[in-house]
């Protein structure tokens, strides 16, 4: 679990070198996945940065990480299936040289058949009313719990964990029910038996939809988290990415993709409207709206239509996407019931929020400039095309425009992103120089520089991060620090991830295939490294301004993987500090000694020891009474901590004017910017960052004030 958290917020850091693979040959129509196996071991063992020896451990790592993977509450197989799959778990490192897929086969076959029968357990637990007077309890320390000897025990697993379900909507069912005799006039309460009936019927669908979902999954899906157990041995990030994975990925990295603007999501056999995307085709088309049902697609070059209902998700995207300029016509059930025909000319959605955004505060009568970057985007096709470095620029001159005296780059949550992009944009801070230093597995290193003599801002530079600020994040942390040209506010050390991936398209081998698309490996192929020679692997980056923040006491960064790279370093670029600053030293301490005494962050710091106890806590009672005491408990102490979200700066924040003249066309862009701004209002870490602003003084600021006396 822990590791799926992490993985949501680390994206690689994309190379633009290519590999070089010696030529060989694979059967292109023997099985598939035996092929699979073959191709990825090869292109691993060619290009992997630090290849590690297949062995017995090596299979018993493959075999752990797997079978948690498919089974994370161990709540499908039984010791039965457990006994059978364990006789493999020394094998697969053999399995894997002479292509032999039979544990994968076995493990699959149990968790289907398990599944099938765990459709039947819910459905017969959920038929019966709970009784929550009971006392018992249930335990969530999946990682430490056995599995169940029998299909019995674990009918009875099921039971709890449904019924702990239950109780948590129960509960609020009545409180709901509490809340409406307290403000409603005449208001009757429910029966209590209702609201069980209720909070079942609640939990009911909760799992018809997750059963649904499930039933989508095809054994190539369950293959590719198979292979991603074994290539995820080398290092937490070398990947596979099946077809569909690596066109969401190129979407990630990109944040662009043809098709209609729409996010889709399955509810039971319907695919409805989720989301319609800020200047989209459905959105300038203004007949599509959250909540509509899609019942059939059209191509502008088919006559029949095609029903979706029932469909997998997938399949139903695939249909609905398409190149820009072609049409597709929806059969849509509206929110009040009517049926329409539409149709929608396909074009490029940019998804905003992958996007750099900027905005204007004022403190003492000067102003700064906020940039936000939520990661370090580019084209994977195409680097020229929009990316994170061309948009940064052209926030940044618009801040140029507007007057700004100090420059905060928001960081925080981070993930990474494009090399070439940070390199780009550290070079808009300093002169000219080594960025970063990277190092391949023949131990060569190349150094990374930029080589443009202008310097883009030349003002005081605040960065902000946080544990999830990650590999391509640390890059421009790091080298900011390293040439002193930033103060560095956050946490105590970043994500710490020093390596650089490439993705490998596996199709380049199997050109006259009929086994379909193989789709492609993330593989790790070189670490980088500051310009004073450390690396960021493990250790990340260390803020000048260390503040706690809600992750600072979670096992959460690159050090808490299995099996992570080492930390080493290498030797120091050539580089010479900015020495722009008059002060450097002088804020950060005043600011360290600052936020020791500040209230809300003395209240992050003991919110974050809270969240830590919370995950440590393993064991809840089923018991409606001593559940509501557990609540009651919980909610004094959220209670406390609300203070956080109430913290007011001071600060008002406005939109770029640029910007602010989409507004009166762009409702929507208009709503999220207004819903960013009230957010940075309660926001002490940015509060801080432009007092710290503020008080930077640099010699440039030294030699204006002195021309102006000589004047």
């Amino acid at each position: 679990m822990k590791k799926n958290f992490i993985v949501l917020f680390v994206i690689t850091i994309l190379s633009v070198t290519a590999c070089s693979f010696t030529t060989k040959k694979f059967d292109a129509d023997s099985d598939k996945d035996k092929v699979l196996i073959e191709l990825i071991s090869f292109v691993v063992s060619q290009g992997h940065y630090d290849m590690k020896e297949i062995d017995d451990e090596f299979s018993k790592a493959v075999y752990k990480d797997f079978m948690q993977s498919i089974d994370p509450m161990k709540r499908f197989l039984t010791h039965q299936q457990i006994d059978k799959l364990k006789n493999h778990e020394t094998e697969i490192d053999d399995a894997i040289e002479e292509k032999n897929i039979d544990f994968f086969s076995l493990a699959y076959e149990s968790l289907i058949q398990q599944r099938k029968n765990a459709e039947t357990y819910y459905e017969d637990i959920l038929s019966t009313p709970f009784d929550f007077t009971e006392t018992e309890e249930i335990s969530t320390d999946y990682e430490n719990m056995d599995y169940e000897s029998s299909d019995k025990d674990l009918k009875e697993r099921w039971r709890k964990q449904l019924k702990f379900s239950t109780l948590a909507t129960y509960s609020d069912l009545i409180k709901d029910e509490e809340n409406k005799v307290e403000n409603e006039d005449g208001y009757s309460m429910k029966s209590l038996d209702s609201l069980e009936i209720e909070a079942r019927d609640v939990t009911r669908k909760s799992l018809e939809n997750y059963f649904s979902t499930m039933s989508e999954l095809e054994r190539e899906d369950w293959f590719s988290v198979y292979v991603n157990s074994i290539v995820s041995q080398f290092d937490p990030h070398t990947n596979y990415l099946a077809p569909q994975d690596k066109e969401r990925f190129d979407i990630s990295m990109s944040g662009k993709l043809e098709g209609i603007g729409a996010r889709l999501q399955k509810e039971r056999d319907e695919v409805k409207i989720i989301e319609v995307i800020s200047g989209g085709p459905a959105w300038k088309s203004g007949e599509l709206e959250v909540g509509d049902i899609i019942q059939k697609v059209k191509q502008e070059d088919e006559e029949q239509a095609v029903t979706i209902s029932g469909m997998r998700l997938e399949d139903a995207v695939n249909l609905i996407k398409g190149p820009k300029e072609t049409e597709v016509i929806l059969t849509v059930k509206k929110v009040d019931g009517s049926i329409e025909d539409m149709a929608i000319t396909r074009d490029v959605v940019e998804i905003s929020e992958t996007y750099a955004k900027s905005t204007i505060t004022t403190k003492d009568n000067r102003s700064y400039g906020i940039i936000n970057l939520p990661k370090f985007y580019f084209d994977v096709n195409d680097y020229k095309e929009r990316n994170a470095a061309s948009d940064i620029k052209k926030e940044i001159e618009y801040l140029q425009k507007e007057g700004t005296d100090g420059l905060v780059i928001d960081l925080r949550n981070n993930g990474g992103g494009s090399l070439s992009t940070v390199v780009d944009i550290a070079g808009f801070f300093i002169e000219k120089g080594p960025i970063v230093q990277v190092r391949d597995k023949k131990n060569d290193v190349d150094v990374l520089k930029d080589k443009d003599k202008n310097i883009l801002w030349d003002k005081p530079l605040v960065i902000l991060v946080n544990e999830l600020s990650a590999s391509a994040s640390e890059i421009l942390a790091a080298a900011m620090q390293d040439y002193e040209r930033a103060v560095i506010i956050g946490s105590k050390q970043t994500y710490g991830k020093g390596t650089v991936q490439n993705v490998v398209d596996l199709n380049r081998w199997m050109r006259s295939s009929s086994l379909g698309d193989m789709g492609a490996l993330k593989i790790t192929t070189q670490k980088f490294y500051r310009i004073n020679g450390g690396s960021t692997q493990l250790k990340g980056v260390e803020s000048d301004v260390a503040v706690p923040d809600r992750y600072s006491y979670i096992d959460l960064g690159e050090r808490d993987y299995d099996s992570p790279m080492p930390w080493d370093k290498i030797k120091p670029a050539d580089y010479k500090k900015w020495g722009g600053y008059t002060n450097f030293e002088e804020v950060v301490k005043n600011s360290s000694e600052r936020l020791k005494g500040q209230g809300t962050i003395k209240l992050i710091d003991e919110n974050a020891k809270w969240i830590r106890d919370q995950r440590d806590e393993k064991s809840y009672s089923l018991n409606y009474d001593k559940y509501k005491e557990q609540e009651e408990a919980l909610t004094d102490i959220t209670k406390k901590f609300e203070a956080i979200s109430d913290h007011q700066n001071n600060l008002k924040f406005k939109a770029l004017a640029h910007e602010a003249q989409k507004f009166e066309s762009d409702s929507t862009l208009a709503e999220k910017r207004e819903r960013w701004f009230e957010n940075l209002t309660h926001d002490v870490y940015i509060e801080e960052a432009v007092t710290v602003l503020s008080q930077l003084k640099t010699k440039r600021d030294a030699n204006y004030t002195l021309k102006g006396k000589q004047n």
